[in-house]
């Protein structure tokens, strides 16, 4: 009577094996955790990447072999990074079922940030740990199509947090970027356990756009253009007296005397029409009319003389 029901459960059992293992096997959701903002090359290339799973560079890291699930992880680590995870492979700790995420491309998906803002990185998890998250972000002058490596990061992580609060299903790390990044950069991001002895490494292709000049820096000054003075201020100014003369030298130059035309002796006329003219004739007029008279009454006086 037993045996019946003990064999109809096995078979259940048997029938959900490879579900439950598909399941376990799915993805980020059955995994530790990976950042999803700034978007991380293994969620970007996970099942829950969506169009950007199908990004070319995604592909190839399929083509050359990746575990696409965020449980990229290293034990016994306890703060060598630098000395356990070799060179050029940074992105995937190491591990050989990583290795495509390791591709030195400039096309893998990518999140737009704003250099010397605030950001907020998103780390999708479904277990909470204590520990440590160190954010690095690659130097001024970092070239994407080049294998990753330690030399590329600077010593110490622009931000760090510890112990963060685990909420609905995430850990929000608040922190400011640098200022002096443009371009396309990585954003390396590790995660230290304190209630394990494993070690997350994440990598998370950002870009930086060209600072914008801003209107009236140097270099691009706007400056308000001197107005050329129109004709009629040209005429107006050419006519104005200059400021360095007197009103004297604005005139014309002073009147000449007036000129005398003598017609008949003992008459003049004048050009000039002044009160000062006309108010008493000049002294040789005077005597040359006495002088006539007395001619005259002497030929008068002759004549008598010869009758």
């Amino acid at each position: 009577m037993t045996t019946a029901p003990r064999t109809a459960a096995l078979v259940v059992l048997a029938g959900t094996a490879p579900l439950l293992l598909a399941v376990g096997a799915a993805g980020p959701a059955a995994a530790h955790g990976a950042p999803t903002d700034p978007v991380s090359r293994v969620v970007a290339c996970s099942p829950e990447g969506g169009q950007q799973a199908r990004s070319a560079a995604c592909r190839a890291a399929a083509a050359s072999g990746v575990a696409v699930f965020d449980n990229l992880r290293l034990a016994g680590v306890d703060g060598r990074d630098r000395q356990v995870v070799p060179d050029g492979k940074l992105c995937s700790a190491g591990l050989a079922a990583y290795r495509g995420l390791d591709l030195a491309r400039a096309d893998w998906p990518s999140t737009r940030l704003t250099a010397g803002a605030g950001m907020t990185l998103t780390y999708k998890s479904t277990i909470p740990h204590t520990g440590t998250f160190k954010l690095f972000l690659t130097k001024d002058g970092y070239d994407p199509t080049k294998p990753l490596k330690w030399s590329d990061l600077p010593s110490r992580p622009f931000a760090t947090a510890t112990d963060p609060a685990l909420v609905n299903g995430a850990y929000r790390i608040k922190a400011e970027l640098p200022s002096d990044r443009t371009g396309r950069h990585l954003l390396y991001t590790i995660w230290q356990n304190t209630s394990t002895p494993d070690t997350y490494y994440s990598c998370s292709d950002v870009v930086f756009p060209a600072a914008k000049k801003a209107a009236g820096s140097a270099g691009s000054a706007t400056r308000e253009p001197v107005a050329s003075p129109t004709k009629s201020a040209a005429a107006k100014t050419s006519a104005a007296p200059s400021p360095s003369k007197s009103p004297t030298d604005v005139t014309s130059a002073p009147p000449q005397p007036s000129e005398t035309v003598t017609s008949d002796p003992g008459e003049a006329v004048s050009s000039a029409t002044s009160d000062e003219d006309d108010r008493a004739p000049a002294l040789p007029l005077v005597a040359g009319g006495a002088a006539g008279l007395l001619i005259t009454a002497g030929a008068a006086y002759t004549l008598r003389r010869r009758r």
